[in-house]
């Protein structure tokens, strides 16, 4: 275990958030912006893609691929976070505070991913 604590804590967390794709759907097709196609089909690999980024974290000749993949997977999750405003059932419940957070929030998540490079 060369590598940082924070770059394990990452990789785990993406993997978290990738099989909760699987075990709780339905969170993720409620805010799946409408004019996306394949809802299903997207929340399906979008989850596939967080767990095998997070995985590739944790391996030498992957990571920086995987660090590339992880900050393009989450400003293409800014596409679901702006939906979110977007509307009151849009945004799945959230107060509209939380929503405005998470806007910067993915901008630090790019951060920290690149700040492994």
């Amino acid at each position: 275990m060369s590598e940082p604590l924070g770059l394990y804590i990452m990789a785990a967390l993406y993997v978290f958030a990738g099989l909760m794709h699987f075990i709780r759907p339905k969170m993720y097709l409620r805010i799946m912006p409408r004019y996306l196609p394949a809802h299903k089909a997207l929340v399906f690999w979008s989850g596939v893609s967080e767990i095998l980024l997070g995985v590739a974290l944790c391996i030498p000749g992957l990571k920086a691929l995987a660090i590339y993949g992880i900050i393009a997977m989450l400003l293409v999750f800014l596409l679901v976070h702006v939906y979110m405003l977007s509307s009151k059932k849009a945004a799945a419940g959230f107060p509209r505070w939380v929503l405005l957070l998470r806007l910067p929030l993915q901008f630090a998540l790019m951060y920290w991913a690149y700040s492994y490079l």
